[in-house]
């Protein structure tokens, strides 16, 4: 079930709203998009999520169709609607209908601009405890991971290779080092270090990726943000994946091996979780 659906400044019931088929986000996959948590309808690091958005659309040269304010009232409005207290938001852009199909960008564009929400849950608390397993692919996606397209096919079939496994996630790697996971960012544990994948091109620049690196430093945790090999990721003490939705869960099993020694969630894990959701409650207290 959904809320009410914001497209192009209208609320609509979700069986009211409708695209063009000639949509280019239909046709190309022309479009971005960014999934923003809710705890307690509060939106959760809204701006940072807005900024990424913005990112996106530059990449893809489309201007955005609203203002920073904009957005925050609508997403606000739809947080404050809903049905669940805790939620997941879409934000979906495309460069909208065409006249004709063609691969070049439309001289007159209007935007598709769609807001819509659903229930949040995170991840029981038996995969915190005892952890996830998840295979691994080479990364065969595009080389611009750091916009957040809406073109998601390879995404799409290397998740799939860990749902075919009866995983949870696929754990990527390109030319031998270490880039993400097909939904998720993926940080590993050495020698008590934490160790973080470099933010570049091959990768999107996760919002909670940036909250665990801000809490290590807060915390005192020693981290290191560098490119990771594949060997160094296959022999990590702990592997965590971490997204928005997903928050931060430990990876026990990869390729049908233990991860570091217990094959259990790890202690570094327990203490990145613990400090994550009191910086969550936090952050919510303070919310307006």
């Amino acid at each position: 079930m959904t809320a009410r659906v914001f497209l192009n400044g209208q609320w609509l019931a979700a069986e009211e709203a409708r695209v063009s088929v000639m949509d280019r986000g239909f046709l190309f996959g022309d479009g971005v998009y960014e999934v923003i948590p809710v705890y307690s309808r509060q939106p959760f690091r809204l701006e940072q999520h807005l900024a990424r958005l913005q990112h996106s659309l530059d990449g893809i040269q489309l201007a955005n169709p609203y203002r920073l304010n904009e957005w925050i009232a609508f997403i606000t409005q739809l947080a404050r609607e809903a049905e669940w207290e805790d939620q997941s938001i879409y934000i979906q852009v495309t460069r909208g209908p065409m006249a004709v199909r063609n691969h070049a960008f439309p001289t007159q564009i209007t935007p598709t601009a769609v807001i819509l929400a659903e229930a949040m849950n995170t991840p029981p608390a038996n995969q915190r405890e005892q952890g996830i397993a998840a295979v691994s692919a080479a990364d065969i996606r595009w080389l611009r991971c750091d916009l957040k397209t809406t073109s998601l096919l390879a995404n799409c079939l290397l998740r799939q290779l860990a749902v075919s496994a009866g995983c949870v996630e696929t754990v990527l790697f390109r030319d031998g080092f270490l880039t993400e996971g097909s939904a998720s960012s993926i940080f590993v544990v050495k020698n008590g270090v934490l160790l973080a994948p470099m933010k570049n091109h091959l990768m999107l620049p996760g919002i909670t990726y940036d909250v665990i690196l801000e809490l290590a430093a807060q915390h005192g945790l020693a981290h290191d943000v560098r490119d990771i090999t594949e060997a160094e990721t296959r022999a990590a003490d702990e592997l965590w994946m971490c997204s928005s939705t997903k928050e931060v869960l430990p990876i026990v099993e990869l390729d049908g091996r233990t991860v570091g020694a217990g094959g259990t969630s790890g202690p570094v894990f327990a203490q990145m979780y613990a400090w994550y959701q009191e910086f969550k409650a936090k952050v919510m207290r303070a919310a307006p």
